[in-house]
């Protein structure tokens, strides 16, 4: 027997993770990697350890900070820092409720597929359909642009973070704010007041990076119309928006409990127009 044989065996028992005796436990070996992952709970799952989620959070708050408008960035933040609480919160907030539990049971999705962007250009001005798709036309987006749902453990859970993401354009509709920075930290401290979700409070920050203007009309109007609303209306995580797509806009506000906030678009035009005279005159 050669030298290497001889060390085989010998270094195979070195290996074994043994039981303690004392527990009346049996030797048995267990492969051990730092790299070794729990199996994905659904398809696209990306089990994370703490350190990895705490450092998704830091990077992708960090980073979305600097560019707003990397929405993959700003969805990996949202599910990073939704846990270990605020999703399990958010998702015993549709269970209490009727309409919330039909809609975790139904599983519906929010895509072009799954809504007839044809229809709801048929439907009567002021329906919530017909505001929600003149929203789309207007700022030249689409509902196939949410990511899926990729850093939450629990399966129902994700389904519930993913049903928040892509029922935001509606929140939009339904309050008149517009896609530019301004319009989304004011509909982000609208659904941080409403679903208490982290990463809807941490956009608050990007108020820094607007322009004094802009700044001054967050505190002054849109962050006591966003408190104001989204403390004292129901969740809006509860509503089915597919049932609702012929109802009125005005009637489903106030059934909700919450008011339009004034025109932000109409309020940036007139300031436009007014520099524009400005610069006229003093030319």
């Amino acid at each position: 027997m050669t030298s290497v044989q001889r060390f085989r065996p010998v270094a195979r028992q070195a290996l074994q993770i043994r039981t303690c005796a004392a527990c009346g436990g049996v030797s048995s070996p267990r492969a051990f990697s730092v790299l070794n992952r729990p199996p994905p709970n659904y398809e696209g799952h990306v089990p994370l350890t703490r350190i990895e989620r705490a450092g998704l959070a830091l990077g992708s708050g960090v980073m979305s900070l600097i560019n707003p408008y990397r929405h993959d960035l700003i969805a990996a933040l949202g599910e990073a820092t939704a846990t270990p609480y605020f999703i399990y919160r958010l998702r015993d907030a549709m269970l209490a409720d009727p309409t919330g539990r039909r809609i975790l049971r139904d599983r519906p999705r929010i895509s072009s597929k799954t809504l007839s962007m044809t229809r709801l250009r048929a439907l009567a001005p002021g329906t919530v359909g017909r505001a929600y798709v003149d929203w789309l036309d207007r700022e030249r987006v689409t509902p196939d642009t949410r990511s899926a749902v990729r850093y939450i453990d629990d399966e129902e859970c994700a389904y519930v973070m993913q049903r928040y993401r892509e029922c935001h354009d509606f929140y939009h509709a339904v309050t008149g704010l517009p896609v530019v920075k301004e319009g989304e930290v004011a509909l982000k401290a609208f659904e941080f007041a409403n679903t208490l979700l982290p990463m809807t409070g941490l956009s608050m920050l990007a108020v820094a990076t607007m322009k004094k203007q802009e700044r001054g009309r967050f505190w002054s109007i849109y962050l006591p119309w966003a408190l104001r609303n989204g403390l004292r209306s129901n969740e809006v995580i509860n509503v089915y928006w597919e049932e609702q797509l012929e109802r009125s806009v005005q009637d489903l506000r106030g059934e909700l409990g919450i008011e339009q906030p004034p025109d932000l678009r109409e309020m940036r035009a007139r300031e436009r127009a007014e520099r524009k005279k400005l610069a006229k005159q003093t030319a």
